[in-house]
């Protein structure tokens, strides 16, 4: 009779998005996979797919609803390891497999990035601070991708947990790479953009945290010193409509494009001189990665994430969150300097080995098969 394995997050779109390989890996390894989320899409390399009606928000009576649900699974399933992401969905799921834990189920918690962190608000850490110490007890293992986060956590959490710090959930190289000078151009010509054209692109969902407005209002002031710029913004979210009328009302249509959720965004990338990131907290930045992996240069804020991955003036610039001079200065030297961007993205390429998937897989299967 196979082992089972159980994966739990917030939506099947996490599960889609970060733990394929991983899931893929168990199957590989002789283990019954299951998964439990809210959302209809089917995750594959799973056996089984339940639905449990997580809820993302700190302050809801529905988190009894899914953990009653989630217990229920836990207990008859009998898992070798529960392994949880997202916040609330790994809070619910370290109490829901406690009983579990008694009769040898293993649970690990991956953080994609802590609420709290230096320069959190203050209701973020009396939310999210307290809750993630106690919870850390309820694991056997946490898993950080930032050094920030380990280090907090390791200080703060449980003594009788171990805590790891891993090189990202991985990205793969097999996608996202540069490509040479005539296959770029043809890219472009392909989606509407022309040769001369600096392209910038920012793929990150329309929310608060992601400081849209941040790049419209510092654009707006400064357009005419980057004649030839295209930002494009890459994907969906409850923010796009308001950022839309925004571009709009300040007449910015011809500079920022809005190209809306991509199944190609590897392409996008390939096509692109610069990446970019406004984000006011990043757990690590995993679209920076796969930008870098295509060899561009980054410009992002300076966050604990961001920080893992963009080395200042070596494979691009960090400036001071909400700084527009600073963002201004840095993103005129990567738009007038195309050896600059040429030689910066080299050293993306390299800095970016460290996050490829197998680096990733390699690490994390060994903290697996540690508590396997």
């Amino acid at each position: 009779m196979k082992k089972k394995v159980l994966f739990t997050a917030s939506i099947a779109k996490h599960l889609l998005r970060f733990h394929l390989p991983y899931l893929q890996w168990f199957q590989e390894q002789g283990y019954e996979t299951h998964v439990a989320c809210e959302g209809d899409e089917n995750v594959p390399y799973v056996d089984k797919q339940w639905n449990v009606p997580f809820i993302r928000s700190p302050f809801s009576v529905g988190h009894i609803k899914a953990y009653k649900i989630l217990k229920g699974i836990i207990d008859s399933e009998q898992y070798a390891m529960v392994h949880c992401h997202t916040p609330m969905a790994s809070i619910v799921t370290r109490l829901a497999a406690k009983d579990a834990r008694k009769k040898g189920t293993k649970v690990l918690y991956t953080a994609h990035g802590f609420h709290f962190y230096n320069g959190a608000s203050l209701i973020n850490w009396l939310t999210y601070y307290p809750v993630e110490v106690l919870a850390s007890a309820q694991a056997d293992a946490v898993v950080t991708i930032n050094s920030e986060d380990y280090n907090r956590i390791k200080e703060k959490g449980s003594k009788k947990t171990e805590y790891f710090l891993i090189p990202g959930i991985g990205v793969a190289k097999s996608k996202f790479f540069p490509v040479k000078h005539d296959e770029k151009i043809k890219l472009r010509e392909s989606k509407g953009f022309k040769s001369e054209d600096i392209i910038a692109v920012y793929a990150a969902e329309f929310i608060h945290r992601k400081n849209h407005q941040f790049l419209i209002e510092a654009i707006l002031k400064h357009k005419e010193e980057f004649p030839n710029l295209k930002l494009l913004f890459c994907g969906r979210g409850v923010l796009k409509d308001k950022m839309e009328a925004l571009v709009r009302e300040k007449k910015l249509e011809s500079v920022v494009l809005f190209m809306g959720f991509r199944n190609d965004i590897d392409e996008i990338f390939k096509m692109a001189d610069i990446g970019i990131s406004s984000s006011k907290q990043e757990g690590l930045g995993l679209n920076l990665v796969e930008e870098m992996m295509c060899e561009l240069p980054i410009l992002a804020t300076v966050d604990r994430g961001h920080k893992e991955i963009i080395r200042h003036d070596v494979n691009g610039y960090l400036f001071a969150q909400q700084s527009e001079s600073e963002f201004i200065k840095y993103l005129k030297e990567l738009y007038n300097n195309e050896q600059l961007r040429k030689d910066f993205g080299k050293e993306s390429i390299a800095i970016a080995e460290n996050f490829e998937i197998i680096n990733s897989l390699a690490v994390m299967s060994s903290i697996y098969k540690k508590f396997l």
